[in-house]
């Protein structure tokens, strides 16, 4: 292992590197760890560790880093076994009454999306929460518990089930929330329902994350989310804050079958996608014929950085990741990202609408950071 080892991400005392060394191919052996890059990746969290005992950090700051590991890694071995079955993660109020419109409207749309072989996943709550999960049932559930002074206990559908995982710190659950979910359901809340939806946007809109189909739910009739729509457009579109194409990044509705519709149609061909250096490698079902790609590099050359929008097998790297889909590469120029949703979109047309099956996901992970290796080999460097 030491031939692979980064030499740039080491600890100056050449005892403790080896140390560390021989104490990670130790545990690598005895866990049954054959993949060197793990097992790389894992040194290398060990030396930013010890660093934090030479950078003589307080032990305020040891303790959040502590327990933010922790909780990232229970959750992450929470949800291994099911990180081929998509998941939406769903949004709204906790306190949203039983007798709400609103809530029969997320307990259908639950139901409804279980039934297409989806599971659920809320912040574990009452509310809009506890009617998600009441659809879904508590076999496809996950709750992920922010612990608070109030309103916060788990609700009796997912309490004292191994899928309840109870976090200290929103910014774990976030990650957890954006690594897991391929969609997100959002209906009608407060502060904190606002802030996952203006999240995942932000980090859909600027590639921090995969593209995933976004819709806000009303109850039917209802105006909370065509308000904010309207302000959407007129304040932000209108004044040139977000771009016309942005507002491709979400969809509003009143009606729980729309939603549905709006997100089984996203994955009908579309898989999942990936950067490998400096290209962009969309997975999908069926690829374009010559006719078809043609028509699609005229319509979208505008979002390349160069070259042209091309279809071909796997690429080197990414291998064992959805075999048997086709590959649909371009030199992607990372800022047109509603044009790329509607490229998508477009790539989607190829086959019947809804029919991917949901246990056919890609294990989620949040985008790589496209920094140039300048900047990766600053980050990396001792300081």
């Amino acid at each position: 292992m030491s031939g692979n080892r980064n030499r740039r991400y080491e600890l100056k005392d050449e005892a403790l590197n080896e140390a560390l060394e021989s104490l990670v191919a130790q545990a690598a052996s005895t866990y049954g760890c054959e993949d060197e890059r793990s097992a790389e990746t894992v040194r290398q969290l060990m030396v930013t560790a010890l660093r934090l005992l030479r950078d003589g950090s307080s032990l305020g700051d040891l303790r959040l880093m502590n327990h933010a590991q922790k909780e990232l890694r229970h959750a992450f071995r929470v949800f291994a076994p099911y990180r081929h079955v998509r998941k939406v993660a769903v949004f709204g109020s906790a306190r949203t009454a039983t007798e709400s419109p609103d809530f029969g409207s997320a307990e259908a749309f639950a139901e409804r999306i279980v039934h297409e072989g989806w599971m659920v996943i809320t912040g574990a709550g009452g509310g809009i929460m506890h009617a998600a999960q009441g659809g879904a049932g508590r076999d496809a559930s996950f709750g992920v518990n922010i612990r608070l002074p109030f309103e916060q206990l788990a609700n009796e559908v997912i309490a004292g089930d191994a899928k309840l995982i109870n976090f200290r710190y929103f910014f774990t659950r976030k990650v957890t929330f954006v690594k897991e979910s391929h969609a997100i359901a959002l209906f009608p809340g407060g502060f904190g329902t606002h802030d996952e939806g203006y999240e995942a946007l932000t980090l859909i809109q600027t590639g921090k994350s995969e593209i995933i189909p976004v819709v806000f739910v009303d109850s039917p009739g209802g105006s909370y989310w065509r308000d904010w729509e309207a302000y959407v457009r007129s304040h932000l579109n209108e004044r040139d804050l977000i771009s016309e194409a942005d507002l491709s990044l979400f969809k509003v509705t009143d009606d729980v079958d729309a939603a549905i519709d709006e997100i089984l149609n996203f994955y009908s061909n579309y898989h999942s996608s990936r950067y490998l250096g400096d290209r962009l490698v969309i997975r999908v079902r069926q690829a374009p014929d010559e006719a078809e790609l043609a028509a699609l590099n005229e319509e979208f050359g505008d979002i390349l950085g160069k070259g042209r929008i091309e279809v071909g097998a796997a690429i080197r790297g990414e291998e064992d990741e959805a075999p048997g889909h086709a590959r649909v590469t371009l030199h992607f120029d990372r800022r047109s990202v509603g044009r790329l949703r509607q490229m998508i979109d477009r790539l989607n047309v190829l086959v019947p609408a809804g029919s991917a099956p949901a246990v056919d996901a890609s294990p989620h992970e949040i985008v790589e950071s496209p920094f140039s290796p300048e900047a990766e080999r600053e980050l990396e460097a001792e300081t």
